[in-house]
This record gives structure tokens, C-alpha cells and sequence, in this order.
């Protein structure tokens, strides 16, 4: 198994390469991330928000995406690769908005910010949970996901399978079996991904936050879990 280091470097080089394709390649209208977005919106009136961070930005959408609603709340992303926030900054994002960042470290203090949120960075990060336990430190009121769920791709008889190994304890030893001992998959589209779902890190949020609530963005039913390919999650801390 490669060192985190190499995967991370490796992953770098994908989105650094791609940069200038990064919005055709990863940005696609009314995708189930604009769709988890318009919710997150919705809901910061409610909630209350002044102030957002963005985690693993990219070329800045969701730090678009909410000025453009919300033009009096102060958003920030960060995003470590430097050619992914040239981009931003090309297309009218300044370098206050989009900043250099380690979302397994983030260099902001405790309760900074109201609410801080991600859409689909989490499986870029072999420990998610690193991540999520900075965002619950940063955030005073909420956090946001969305992200994929394996457990939910795939067809029916596939997904009942990861399920049931999900559920007698066995997915790492199957996904390590899956990816031959490397713990990720590379793709054109994706560069270097992680198996991940949402649901990895409810109960690390739940035992945070007073309440949870899940949305399916992409297929599902009643049971996300089961059927959702994709995930939003609001975990509300007061």
C-alpha cells in the first residue's frame, strides 16, 4: 500500500493537470451537488448562518453558488491545489475567497464559522473522518455533506451484496480485496477515489450534533441507505 503522502501528491497531479477541464469535467448543471446546494440555502435563514467555510472547493462552485443567494454572508473555501484556485480565480472569485487549505487541518479556529459544508471531497480522503471531526470543530451551528454512497450504487442485487458485507463487519477486507491491496481506485473522471458513504461517519456526526437529517440527491427511495447513489446530510449542533 502506497503512503497517504503518494496518494495525496498522485491525487494533486490529476487535478492539476485537469484544471483547465475541471468545471466541464466535474461541474454539471442541476448534478445532484446543485441540487444538495439549493437545500443547504434553503435552510441557512433557519439556521441562522453569517458565515460558511467550504471544504475542498475545487474551482470554487459552491463558494459561487452561495454568494451569488446569499451575497451578505462571508464565505470562504479552501482547495490545496493551486492550478484548481487559478481557475476560481479567473472566473471572478478574489484570493480571500479561495484560499490554500488542508480540510484534515484546517487553520481556523474553533467555532469560526457557523456552518462549514462539502460536496464530493470526502471520498477523495482516506480518512473522512479527519476531516469531518475539523469541520465539527470549526462549525458553531451546522455542518453540511454531500457526498456518495456505495452502498448505494449499483443494481439491486449488487448493492444487497455491499450491504451485507457492510453489515457482518467485512467491507474494508472486501474493498481492500477489490482494489488489490491499494485501498483506492484511480479513473479518468474521478482521479484517485476512496470507497466512501456518507453513512461511514453518521454516527461521529450524530454523537455531535442534536439532530441529523438525510436527503437522497441522486436516485433512492425511502431508505437512503439502501438505494441513494448520493447523499446529502445536515447535522444541526444547536
Amino acid at each position: 500500500m502506497k503512503s497517504p503522502t503518494e496518494e495525496i501528491e498522485k491525487q494533486r497531479r490529476y487535478y492539476a493537470k485537469t484544471a483547465d477541464r475541471y468545471d466541464a469535467m466535474h461541474v454539471m448543471e442541476k448534478d445532484e451537488h446543485f441540487f444538495a446546494l439549493s437545500f443547504l440555502v434553503a435552510s441557512l435563514d433557519y439556521l441562522e448562518v453569517n458565515s460558511i467555510l467550504d471544504i475542498g472547493s475545487g474551482t470554487g462552485r459552491a463558494v459561487q453558488y452561495i454568494k451569488k443567494h446569499r451575497p451578505n454572508l462571508r464565505v470562504v473555501g479552501i482547495e490545496p491545489v493551486r492550478e484548481l484556485r487559478e481557475t476560481g480565480y479567473a472566473q471572478g472569485l478574489s484570493e480571500e475567497d479561495l484560499i490554500d487549505g488542508d480540510a484534515t487541518k484546517l487553520a481556523f479556529r474553533t467555532s469560526e464559522f457557523d456552518l462549514v459544508c462539502e460536496f464530493g471531497v470526502l471520498h477523495h480522503i482516506r480518512k473522512p473522518a479527519l476531516a469531518v471531526a475539523e469541520m465539527l470543530r470549526v462549525a458553531t451551528k451546522a455542518i453540511f455533506l454531500s457526498d456518495s454512497n456505495n452502498f448505494g450504487h449499483g443494481s439491486p442485487l449488487g448493492r444487497s451484496i455491499k450491504q451485507t458485507i457492510d453489515l457482518l463487519g467485512l467491507w474494508p477486507l472486501a474493498d481492500w480485496i477489490k482494489t488489490k491491496g491499494k485501498g483506492y481506485t484511480i479513473s479518468e473522471g474521478d482521479g484517485l477515489a476512496y470507497s466512501y458513504s456518507v453513512f461511514d461517519n453518521y454516527r461521529q456526526i450524530n454523537a455531535q450534533c442534536k439532530s441529523v437529517h438525510l436527503l437522497n440527491t441522486k436516485n433512492g427511495v425511502i431508505n437512503p441507505y439502501r438505494t441513494a447513489s448520493h447523499v446529502a446530510l445536515l447535522g444541526i449542533k444547536k
